[in-house]
C-alpha cells in the first residue's frame, strides 16, 4: 500500500470535491480517497501494483478536473500569483459594471438622468444595446473561468454551482444578442435586454471566489512561519574546532554550540553549561525552563543567558518542530469543509432546469408553436432559473455576517468558521495567555522584617539588569507602584537559581528553594508559606540578607478579568468548557477552580493538544479550539473551528478560523451567538431562493398560458429574478440589528 498527496485545480465547491474522491474510489486498488476543497489536496491510498500515478490522474482528468503530484518543495507562488490576477480581473469588472447598470437601468428611477442622445434607448435603440454588449464581452471574459469550469463540470456529469452561474447568464447573454440582433426590425426589443443580470451576477460570484481564495492562502502563511523558527545555521564543534554548518548539514550525535540569546537550531541533549530557555513555541507557558546537564533542548527554542553545549538528538522530519508542523498539515487535510446546501442541491438543481426548459420547449414545438414562442419559453425557463438568489442567500448572509463580527473586534476569516460556529458543544481553551494575560506578574509579597514596599523596592533593584522574564516582572511591578530603584552593583545570575547583588554596600540573593539551599540560606517561616503560594499556582522566590530570608516576591500569570465571566456564558449556551496546559496539575487545577471550567487536562505537549481535540470529535462533538501559541497551532486546525486570541502569536492567528482583536473571551461566546443568528437568516434565504424557483419554473414553463393564454416574458423572468434577489439581500441586512451581548 502507498500513500501520496495531490494538488486539485479546478474545483469550486463541495460539489467538485466530492466528485473526485466518487471517481477516485471507484479506481481497482484505491484503498481510500480524501479531497479537501479548501487547501486543494487529495490524499490517496492505493495498492502499488493494482494502480498507478498515470492511472489516477487519468481518472480525475476525465471528471472535468487536473491533478498532479504534491511537491514539498514548491513554493506557493502559483497560488498567490492566481489570487493577485483575480483581485485584477475583479476591479475591472467592478468599474464597468458601474456605468453598465447606469445604462441599462438609468432609464427606470422616477428621476430623469442625463444620457447622451447617441445612446438614449428610445432615439438609438441599437447603440443603446451595442454599448451593453461590450461592456458585458469584457466582464464575461474576465469571468471566462466560471464558463470554462460550468461547462466542462456539466458535459463530465458533476455539475456545480459554476454550472448555475454559467447557464443562467449565458442563457441571459445569448438571449440578450439574440433580442439585440432583432432591434433593427423591431427597436421594441431593445426592452428586452438582460446584459445586466449577466454581468453583475458574474461580478458577485467573482467577488466571493476572489476573498475564499485569498482566505485559503493563509494556511500555508502559518506552516511557513512556522519552518522559519528553526534557524538556518548552527554552530558546531568539530575536531575541537568551532564551525557554523547550514543546518542540513549538521549530523545526529554532533555537538552544537548555543550563544545566550540565541534560537536553539536542532533537538538535542545539554553536555555542559546551564542556562533558562523560552519554550512558550512548544508548551506556551511565558516562565522559561532552567536546563543543566542532561535535559533536553527542543530546536527552535530561545536560549536565554547562559552558553551550552548539546549533542545533537533529532534532524530533520525527525525534529519536535517538523513534526509540529507535518501535525498541521496532516490536520488540514482532514479538516473536511462544511457542504454548503446550496453546493448539495447544484447536482440536481442544473439538470432539473434544463429538462423543464427543454421538456417545455418540446411540448410547446408538438403543439404546433412558432420558434419565437418556443424559443420564448426555453429562455425563461433558464432566466427565472438563474442562480443569482440562491447564489447570495448564502454569501449575502455571510457577509454581513462577518462584517457584524468585525464591529464587535471578531475577525472571522471565512465563510466556513461562521457556518460551523453554531454546532459547536465543546469548547477548549489553552490556559496561557487564553484564560491568563500570558506574561507574569507579582501576585504576593510576604515579609515581616520590613513593609512589602521596600522589599519590593530592594528586590526591583537587584533584579533591574536582569534579562529573566520573573525579574523583570518584578521591575514593572515597582514601577507602576512609583517605587524608587536604586543603583546596583556586583550583579551576578546564577543560572537556574536566582541572582545575587549588592545594593547600599549589601549583598542580597533572590531565587527559588535551590539557591537557598546552595547558600545555606536560613528560610525561617516563610518555607511554610512558599508552599501556600506554590499550590496556589504561583512562583515564590526568597529575598534573603546575610544568610537569612527577610520576605518572599511571588510571582505567577494572572487571570484575565473577563475569563470567569466568559466561560460563565459559554457554559450558559450548553456547551462543555475544556481547559488544556502544558502547565504542571497543581497550577492548572487552581486556575480551572478559578474560572469554573468543566474539565482541566494538565501538562499537555502540542501533539496532546491536537490528539485530544480529534478524541472530543471522535466521540461526535463539534470542537472549537481558543488559543494564541504557536503550540497551540496544530490543535487550531484540528478542530471544527479554531479561535485565535489576537495579541498571541502569528502563527496562532494564521492559523484560526476566527480571531479576537481584543483578546477578550466574551468574544468567543459572540462569535457562537453570531453563528446561530446567522445560520438561521441562512437557512430563511435558501427558503425563499428555492421558493421562488419552485413556483418560477412553472410559470416560466407555460402554466399560465395554458390556463389563460398569458406568456410570461424574460422580463418578467428577469425581474422576477431581480425581486427574489433584493428579497434575500434585505432578510440578510436585517442581521446587522443582531444584539450579541
Amino acid at each position: 500500500m502507498i500513500t501520496q498527496k495531490y494538488v486539485i485545480k479546478g474545483m469550486t465547491c463541495a460539489a467538485c470535491s466530492s466528485a473526485v474522491e466518487r471517481v477516485t474510489r471507484k479506481i481497482d486498488g484505491v484503498l481510500e480517497s480524501n479531497v479537501n476543497l479548501t487547501t486543494g489536496f487529495m490524499t490517496i491510498t492505493y495498492e502499488e501494483s493494482k494502480v498507478t500515478s498515470e492511472a489516477i490522474i487519468k481518472k480525475v482528468d476525465r471528471a472535468g478536473f487536473h491533478a498532479e503530484l504534491y511537491e514539498e518543495e514548491k513554493k506557493d507562488d502559483d497560488k498567490e500569483d492566481d489570487v493577485r490576477k483575480m483581485r485584477y480581473r475583479l476591479i475591472c469588472n467592478i468599474i464597468l459594471a458601474i456605468p453598465l447598470l447606469y445604462i441599462c437601468l438609468g432609464h427606470m428611477v422616477p428621476i430623469t438622468l442625463p444620457f447622451p442622445a447617441f445612446m438614449d434607448m428610445h432615439k438609438a435603440p441599437l447603440v443603446f444595446a451595442i454599448i451593453q454588449l461590450a461592456l458585458t464581452i469584457v466582464i464575461l471574459i474576465n469571468g471566462r473561468k466560471f464558463y470554462l469550469v460550468g461547462f466542462k463540470s456539466l458535459f463530465k456529469g458533476n455539475p456545480n454551482m459554476d454550472s448555475l452561474v454559467a447557464i443562467g447568464t449565458g442563457s441571459a447573454f445569448v438571449y440578450s444578442l439574440v433580442m439585440t440582433a432583432m432591434i433593427p426590425s423591431n427597436p421594441a426589443n431593445a426592452h428586452n435586454l438582460y446584459y445586466e443580470s449577466a454581468a453583475v451576477v458574474v461580478t458577485l460570484v467573482m467577488l466571493g471566489k476572489y476573498l475564499e481564495g485569498r482566505s485559503k492562502n493563509k494556511t500555508s502563511e502559518a506552516v511557513r512561519k512556522l519552518m522559519e523558527l528553526a534557524p538556518d545555521k548552527a554552530i558546531v564543534v568539530r575536531n575541537g574546532e568551532q564551525r557554523e554548518v547550514p543546518i542540513e548539514q549538521v549530523g545526529l550525535g554532533e555537538i552544537m554550540l548555543i550563544k545566550p540569546g540565541s534560537r536553539i537550531p536542532l533537538d538535542g541533549i545539554v553536555l555542559s553549561g546551564s542556562t533558562s530557555v523560552d519554550e512558550s513555541m512548544l508548551t506556551g507557558e511565558s516562565i522559561p525552563v532552567e536546563k543543566t546537564i542532561g535535559d533536553e533542548v527542543i530546536g527552535g527554542s530561545v536560549n536565554y543567558n547562559g552558553a551550552i553545549t548539546a549533542q545533537v538528538t533529532h534532524v530533520g522530519s525527525d525534529t519536535t518542530l517538523a513534526k509540529i508542523v507535518k501535525m498541521m498539515e496532516d490536520a488540514q487535510g482532514k479538516k473536511a469543509p462544511i457542504s454548503k446546501v446550496a453546493d448539495t442541491v447544484a447536482g440536481y438543481f442544473v439538470p432539473v432546469v434544463i429538462g423543464i426548459a427543454v421538456v417545455a420547449a418540446i411540448i410547446w414545438a408538438v403543439l404546433g408553436y412558432e420558434i419565437t414562442f418556443i424559443l420564448t419559453i426555453f429562455v425563461s425557463v433558464l432566466v427565472i432559473a438563474c442562480p443569482c438568489a440562491l447564489g447570495l442567500a448564502t454569501p449575502t448572509a455571510i457577509m454581513v455576517g462577518t462584517g457584524l463580527g468585525a464591529k464587535h473586534g471578531i475577525l472571522i476569516k471565512s465563510g466556513e468558521a461562521l457556518e460551523i460556529s453554531h454546532k459547536v458543544n465543546a469548547v477548549v481553551l489553552d490556559k496561557t495567555g487564553t484564560i491568563t494575560q500570558g506574561k507574569p506578574a507579582v501576585t504576593n509579597i510576604v515579609s515581616h522584617e520590613i513593609s512589602g514596599e521596600e522589599l519590593l523596592g530592594l528586590a526591583a533593584s537587584c533584579e533591574q539588569v536582569s534579562e529573566h522574564p520573573l525579574g523583570n516582572a518584578i521591575v514593572e511591578e515597582a514601577k507602576e507602584q512609583g517605587i524608587k530603584i536604586r543603583e546596583v552593583t556586583e550583579f551576578q545570575s546564577i543560572t537556574g537559581q536566582g541572582i545575587q547583588a549588592k545594593v547600599n554596600g549589601k549583598t542580597y540573593y533572590i531565587g527559588n528553594k535551590k539557591l537557598c539551599e546552595k547558600k545555606n540560606i536560613d528560610f525561617g517561616e516563610y518555607e511554610e508559606e512558599a508552599t501556600v503560594l506554590a499550590n496556589k499556582g504561583q512562583t515564590p522566590m526568597f529575598v534573603s540578607l546575610e544568610g537569612k530570608a527577610i520576605g518572599i516576591v511571588a510571582v505567577a500569570d494572572t487571570l484575565k478579568e473577563t475569563s470567569a465571566e466568559a466561560i460563565r456564558k459559554i457554559k450558559g449556551l450548553g456547551i462543555e468548557v475544556y481547559m488544556l496546559t502544558g502547565d504542571n496539575k497543581l497550577t492548572a487545577d487552581y486556575i480551572g477552580q478559578k474560572v469554573d471550567v468543566d474539565h482541566v487536562l494538565a501538562e499537555v505537549l502540542p501533539n496532546d493538544k491536537a490528539s485530544i481535540v480529534e478524541q472530543l470529535q471522535e466521540e461526535g462533538k463539534c470542537v472549537m479550539m481558543v488559543g494564541d501559541g504557536i503550540n497551540d497551532a496544530p490543535a487550531l486546525v484540528q478542530a471544527d473551528v479554531g479561535v485565535a486570541i489576537g495579541n498571541g502569536s502569528d502563527i496562532a492567528i494564521d492559523s484560526g478560523d476566527i480571531v479576537l482583536m481584543k483578546s477578550d473571551l466574551r468574544d468567543v461566546y459572540k462569535a457562537i451567538k453570531l453563528s446561530k443568528a446567522t445560520i438561521r437568516n441562512i437557512k430563511q434565504n435558501l427558503f425563499w431562493a428555492f421558493f421562488y424557483n419552485a413556483c418560477g419554473l412553472p410559470l416560466a414553463a407555460g402554466l399560465l398560458y395554458a390556463i389563460n393564454g398569458m406568456l410570461l416574458s424574460p422580463m418578467i423572468g428577469g425581474f422576477a429574478m431581480s425581486l427574489s434577489s433584493v428579497c434575500v439581500v434585505s432578510n440578510a441586512l436585517r442581521l446587522r440589528r443582531t444584539n450579541l451581548d
